[in-house]
């Protein structure tokens, strides 16, 4: 309009850099990290002034080795404070920060370092035994390719490990890698230079990447995905939204760091000026310690976290100090069966259902509750609770049939594909541009998830990924639904279901079961349970116990393993295979 100006006295690039700068003015002196769990020789809490300063001498450091504006720098690391500081101090120096998962092998990892470019990578000590293989191959390959792979510098942290270095790792030598610091000397080099003093590399455009972040690989090789400023600090504002995350919270890290930027709540804490707890090793007896010792209000984790907690031995729980409050807790990853959230609820948890990809910053859609729901009866809440919900402020969400990109009604019947577009979409797949513009199709980003909307609210409900979708006699088989009925059965700690070749009606449910501690039954009985609660097509026609079910280090179950497990069962055949609701084959016990 007439007299309008875009300057720099209204406009600035979003970036989430800015949570730190705000968050060391107002609370300087307020606990910032904290390291929990069981390390013999942990370091104080550091507040939020000397979060800062440690962040800017990374900054500082970073560009004294030669880290140069979009220039990736990866992490390979667990949930310990560095991480945390590392989540600034990389982008201050104008650098993409490449979170590795930490369950990598040094196989993938060297795929990922070459793949990423990574100039310099921080290595967590406990997994410098996998690091250094990964650089061992990247540097043999480099040789073989006369230079053509580049190694990055190492810089090895060393803080809150849970045994000694030497004993956990051996000796600190890489082969292959010319020059390897360690993280608190390298931050002492820097003191030289007063902090100050360093100007932070602020991004000349809010669409500069800030982080680079590997999707799991559950159906797939891992793909690259690009976070923006501008997306991180949207999300990072829906995602304290969502959390009911208001000024202070306390955060206990059972979110891998690794994922999603820790669903964008490692710069989310900042901006509300809280305290990371962070935890190494992700145990019942360590939640329920960390939330008592540290007085706990938020935490997240996929269902399988959950499903830790409600486990817990009477040992191991502790009372909840979140100031008489419910420690609110958000999950996602993959659908939470209601009887979990039945159980948290009994617990003193507040869970706060959450829906998303890589590919959209983490957290996309929440289950936002209605004060109307209050008075349902338990098991009725527990079922709404366990829908994805709606889409939070920053984007869109849809379910369309993927062929015509038309809505579907919202009848909780007719099902679509999941599909978002906004703001907080990814810029796309690094170094695929084919793979961005068929997940971009028809100007939507496609989830590959299968889904319905309740009629009403419109509520969204995953009933399945499009590839774990069972066809049974030409009915659709929602693989969540058999899983919910499972995990109903007393005995039932985890289970997971997959469609298993069957000469008559092409395939089956087939669930792969793990019993809670002392429990027994046999697969008959799991069978009629799961008959008696489902239509008889959909309950399972083989049941394989096993030890513990495959997953990514983000809690989700790797439903492709499962499936070559049950292929390579065998077709079920004979009578009993043309018995709709049969019980079909005896039950097995696995070591997978």
């Amino acid at each position: 309009m007439e007299g309008t100006v875009l300057c720099a006295a209204n406009h600035a690039p979003l970036t989430p850099i800015s949570f730190l700068e705000r968050t060391a003015l107002v609370y300087p002196d307020r606990p910032a990290v904290v390291a929990a769990g069981h390390a013999a020789a942990q370091p104080p809490p550091r507040t939020w002034r000397e979060t800062r300063d440690r962040c800017l001498r990374l900054a500082a450091a970073l560009a004294g080795l030669g880290v140069a504006r979009r220039d990736v720098v990866a992490v390979f690391a667990q949930n310990i404070p560095a991480f945390c500081e590392l989540h600034f101090g990389i982008p201050m120096a104008g650098a993409v920060i490449c979170a590795l998962n930490s369950r990598l092998d040094a196989g993938m990892a060297s795929v990922l370092l070459q793949h990423s470019e990574a100039k310099v990578v921080f290595v967590d000590a406990a997994l410098l035994g996998v690091a250094r293989e990964a650089l061992r191959l990247i540097s043999q390959q480099a040789a073989a390719a006369r230079a053509s792979c580049r190694v990055p510098t190492v810089v090895l942290i060393n803080e809150v490990l849970d045994e000694p270095l030497s004993a956990a790792t051996g000796d600190n030598k890489i082969p292959g890698v010319d020059r390897c610091y360690e993280y608190e000397a390298l931050l002492s080099s820097s003191s030289s230079c007063n902090p100050e003093e360093f100007l932070i590399r602020w991004p000349v455009d809010e669409n500069e990447p800030i982080a680079l972040n590997y999707t799991s690989g559950t159906t797939s090789r891992p793909k690259g995905v690009v976070y923006t400023h501008r997306g991180a600090y949207l999300n990072t504002l829906a995602s304290v939204l969502l959390n009911d995350m208001t000024a202070l919270p306390v955060y206990l890290w059972t979110v891998p760091m690794f994922h999603c930027n820790g669903w964008c709540l490692v710069w989310g804490v900042a901006a509300q000026g809280g305290t990371n707890v962070c935890l190494r090793k992700v145990t019942s007896a360590a939640i329920f310690a960390a939330v008592a010792a540290h007085r706990v209000t938020h935490m997240g984790g996929a269902p399988t976290v959950l499903n830790m907690v409600v486990n817990a031995t009477a040992e191991e729980r502790r009372p909840l100090k979140a100031g008489g409050k419910p420690v609110t807790v958000m999950t996602g990853g993959a659908p939470p069966p209601p009887q979990v959230l039945f159980r948290m609820e009994e617990l003193g948890f507040l869970v706060i259902h959450s829906y998303g990809l890589t590919e959209t910053y983490g957290p996309a859609t929440v289950c936002t509750w209605r004060p109307e729901w209050d008075a349902l009866p338990a098991a009725e809440r527990a079922a709404i609770k366990s829908r994805q919900g709606l889409h939070h402020l920053g984007l869109e969400v849809d379910v369309k049939d993927p062929a015509t990109m038309a809505s579907v009604p919202a009848d909780g019947r007719t099902m679509g594909e999941v599909m978002f577009r906004g703001n907080t979409v990814m810029s796309g797949y690094y170094k695929d541009a084919a793979a961005t513009a068929e997940a971009m199709a028809g100007g939507w980003l496609r989830s590959g998830d299968l889904a319905v909307r309740h009629a009403g609210d419109g509520y969204v409900k995953i009933l399945d990924r499009s590839k774990d979708i069972i066809i049974s006699g030409g009915e659709n088989i929602s693989t969540i639904e058999v899983e919910a009925a499972l995990f109903a059965h007393p005995a039932v700690a985890e289970a997971a279901v997959v469609g298993r070749p069957d000469e008559y009606w092409g395939e089956t449910p087939c669930a792969f079961v793990t019993l809670k501690e002392g429990k027994d039954v046999g697969a008959e009985e799991v069978m009629a349970f799961c008959r008696a609660r489902l239509p008889r097509y959909m309950a399972p026609r083989t049941v394989v116990f096993v030890a513990e079910l495959p997953k990514t280090a983000t809690g989700k179950v790797q439903k492709f393993a499962l499936r070559e497990q049950a292929k390579a069962m065998g077709s079920i055949s004979g009578s009993s295979s043309k018995k709709p609701g049969g019980s079909g084959v005896a039950g097995t016990r696995s070591k997978l």
